[in-house]
């Protein structure tokens, strides 16, 4: 990579401006953010942006780690353990950057050995993790971008394969419906495929396996949002009699553009908010199963937004057990004896995740019938925890 000195040190003070100004706006989802920024920035080209977005996502990736050294050169070590080339590193860490193309690993011990940077200091919450996660492997992970996930429909696993041949995407296969893709693939642009794929990532389709419904059952997904779990609760049980809800209506409306665009015309939807008396809305209506995707803390996705890493406060982590805890008891009401609910987070902490299961088991009888950790640091993909009790 060819780029003068000077071209780095403007580049570098692209992103310390546009860090201040992400700081001082508060709150706002980085993505969302950098779309404002480079409308408030015209002047800057397609390449400019680009490069600036590549560098802040590889910044928010170092989490605590290296905290008392300037912006320069925390994205020198940032670019340097996510890129193959980096004209930052070359400028600002010389002494590495002959090995900017070694495996991760070896990057990060190069780190270790000549700068301040510790993989341990990275994500500062450790002592909050379930007891299955490998640590060394989720805090390597952080610094790799999750790959693109799709699910083909079972009735057009072949022509979305073909068409995937046909526009030379690169792509790999991780199980019978599951395509990995790299991110920022524009599915879109390809013809003639909507409704036939779902974008879902890799630990969300696996969840489907605790599902094990049937034909004129009736299923309630509480927390339905965007639909993917509908989706493939449908996809998986035909003829399963569906209700959704949702707190938020923009939601549900988004939902249903999802299933009208796959096909899906025979379900209901409902506004509720769990937080309240359920019986308002359901009255006494129980189902043969119930699917509780969780609000949670997000952690096993910071791979895709890193800039939480620096944003959250652990504190928050209870929060939501609490919130958890609540949502959980005011579903059971709903949930027929002998039948499943299936809790959900995309959380690696097990406050949120064992924590909650003794909670249901312990005040609620629930019987605890099956529940993983889902590795997605192993797959380039989330991490996820799914549990399905059983209601006695």
């Amino acid at each position: 990579m060819i780029v003068t000195e000077k071209r780095v040190r403007q580049q570098i003070h692209t992103v310390e401006r546009l860090l201040q100004e992400y700081v001082e706006e508060g709150g706002v989802p980085l993505t969302r953010f950098l779309t404002g920024f480079y409308k408030r920035n015209r002047q800057m080209g397609s390449k400019d942006r680009r490069m600036a977005s590549r560098l802040v996502y590889h910044y928010f990736r170092l989490g605590a780690a290296a905290q008392r050294e300037e912006v320069p050169v925390r994205l020198a070590m940032a670019d340097f353990l996510c890129s193959n080339d980096s004209a930052v590193a070359s400028v600002i860490l010389p002494q590495v950057y002959a090995h900017i193309q070694a495996d991760l690993s070896e990057k990060i011990s190069l780190l270790e050995a000549n700068t301040t940077f510790r993989l341990q200091d990275v994500f500062p919450f450790q002592q909050f993790l379930s007891a299955g996660i490998d640590r060394h492997a989720f805090l390597k992970s952080l610094f790799v971008q999750p790959d693109l996930y799709i699910r083909l429909r079972p009735s057009y696993r072949d022509e979305v394969m073909a068409a995937l041949e046909a526009t030379q995407i690169n792509y790999r296969i991780v199980d019978q419906y599951a395509v990995a893709l790299p991110n920022g693939t524009a599915l879109d642009r390809i013809a003639g495929l909507t409704g036939k794929y779902e974008v879902q990532d890799y630990s969300s389709q696996q969840t489907g396996a605790y599902f094990q419904a049937t034909a004129g059952e009736h299923w309630w997904d509480a927390c339905a949002g965007a639909g993917g779990k509908s989706l493939l609760l449908l996809d998986q049980s035909a003829g399963v009699n569906l209700l959704v809800s949702d707190t938020r209506r923009s939601i549900l409306r988004n939902l249903d553009e999802r299933f009208d665009a796959a096909g899906i015309k025979s379900y209901r939807q409902k506004i509720i908010d769990l937080r309240n008396d359920t019986a308002t809305v359901l009255g006494d209506e129980q189902f043969d199963g119930i699917i509780l995707d969780a609000p949670c803390t997000g952690s096993g996705t910071w791979g895709r937004t890193p800039e939480m890493l620096s944003a959250f406060d652990s504190q928050a982590i209870g929060r939501f057990a609490e919130l958890q805890r609540q949502l959980a008891t005011r579903v059971i009401r709903h949930l027929k004896p002998g039948k499943p609910l299936i809790y959900i987070t995309c959380s690696v902490y097990a406050e949120e995740n064992e924590r909650v299961m003794s909670y249901l088991q312990d005040t609620h009888g629930l019987h605890l019938q099956q529940t993983a950790l889902l590795h997605g640091y192993r797959h380039k993909a989330d991490s996820m925890f799914v549990a399905r009790l059983i209601n006695r």
